[in-house]
């Protein structure tokens, strides 16, 4: 459903958040996020209906302009990580919603949620807990950390 993406976008965004606070300074480790512009013919779609599997990518092409092809998605994801002047951490990177030849990337700016500190922190509380750790090592740097 848009609710469950706009969620996982939201949880995204605080974890990137929250790893950029727990470990860049310490680290040098450059956390980012970033929206590559609507990729709508990929299977996350594939539970919708037929025609909106066939409607929403036209729409996305003909009426917002914010269509990107898989590939275009692809090449944003690699600008982010190799692109020197997107190597701030702990930014949003965004190409906008209308699609245009050439445009460049931006650091845009995240919703109040996305921006609250507490939320990002219980996120990553409950995250840890989820997938065994302790709080001890949820909590400290990896010694290996700085050697990445």
């Amino acid at each position: 459903s848009g609710k469950a993406y706009k969620d996982s976008k939201l949880c995204n965004v605080l974890t990137m958040r929250e790893l950029h606070r727990r470990y860049h300074d310490e680290t040098g480790i450059t956390f980012s996020s970033l929206y590559p512009g609507c990729v709508a013919d990929t299977p996350l779609f594939r539970n919708h209906f037929k025609a909106f599997q066939t409607i929403f990518p036209w729409f996305q092409k003909n009426v917002t302009g914010g269509y990107v092809t898989q590939k275009l998605a692809g090449e944003r994801v690699a600008d982010v990580v190799t692109d020197g002047e997107l190597k701030e951490s702990g930014m949003y990177w965004s190409w906008g919603n209308r699609q245009k030849p050439g445009r460049r990337s931006f650091a845009q700016e995240v919703s109040n949620e996305a921006q609250d500190d507490a939320k990002a922190r219980k996120l990553w509380d409950l995250s840890a807990r989820l997938v065994g750790l302790d709080d001890e090592t949820a909590r400290n740097v990896p010694a290996t950390a700085g050697s990445v």
